[in-house]
């Protein structure tokens, strides 16, 4: 009986005591390599083949057909499969920017980087859509002013890069200064405000695009870019896109 009273004892004095702060102190870390030597799972493998499989079905699935490559080159003014992605966004996004707000958008503008892989010439998949966009970047509305807009030409002068623009906007480039900016084939007016379609990444100042920062404006449109890809494959049974001159660079050689 005595111990039971000193144990009761024991487990008061523990209960009452104040608990000492717990602080992380050092992380540890070992690389795990997952290559050929790690040995295969049989019952791994079965639980994820049906899953695998169904995977590889729908991403194999043919929406499309391009008659020819959509590239993405290094030193050009424009793409081909950059002006494809550019007007496919500005096409899907205008429709539900009319629709949330009766205006519709100016023009278009994405990032060189954000296009991954080109489409080859032949069937396109499902998984075509995947490559060239996997990340889950959203359509965005940005508003402009007309010193932004004045920004954004300067950004695309002087960065070189085939950044996908859609085909409202023609653009001449001069020793990496803009000379000429022309939406619908008028002059840009610096008494009025622009929408521009652009992606949540570069929204928030990706690929240095700081310009679309604190916009007059921001409209989320809740559709991705991919699925915008994704549904222009299904509507067209074929893909077409060319290199139109919507961006001209010079260079004055003395």
């Amino acid at each position: 009986m005595k111990r039971y009273f000193w144990l009761l004892v024991l487990l008061i004095s523990l209960s009452s005591c104040k608990k000492t702060p717990v602080q992380l102190t050092r992380i540890e870390g070992k690389l795990i390599p997952v290559d050929s030597s790690v040995a295969n799972s049989k019952l791994l493998d079965s639980i994820i083949a049906p899953y695998r499989d169904k995977v590889d079905k729908e991403m194999n699935i043919v929406l499309s057909y391009a008659p020819e490559s959509l590239v993405k080159e290094r030193g050009t003014a424009e793409t081909n499969i950059g002006n494809f992605m550019a007007d496919v966004c500005y096409e899907h996004g205008d429709s539900i920017f009319n629709k949330k707000t009766g205006k519709h958008i100016d023009f278009a503008l994405l990032n060189y980087g954000g296009i991954r892989a080109g489409i080859p010439e032949g069937p396109v998949t499902l998984s075509s859509a995947y490559e060239v966009m996997p990340f889950e970047n959203s359509m965005v509305v940005v508003e402009m002013s007309y010193p932004k807009i004045q920004e954004l030409l300067d950004y695309l002068a002087q960065s070189g890069s085939a950044h996908p623009v859609s085909k409202q906007l023609h653009l001449v480039f001069s020793d990496a200064k803009p000379v000429s900016a022309k939406l619908l084939g008028k002059e840009l007016n610096p008494k009025r405000t622009y929408y521009v379609l652009t992606s949540d990444y570069l929204q928030h100042g990706g690929d240095r695009m700081n310009f679309f920062k604190n916009p007059v404006s921001l409209i989320n449109l809740d559709y991705k870019i991919r699925t915008a890809i994704i549904d222009t494959f299904k509507a067209k049974d074929t893909i077409r896109a060319v290199v139109d001159g919507r961006v001209i660079r010079k260079t004055n050689q003395k």
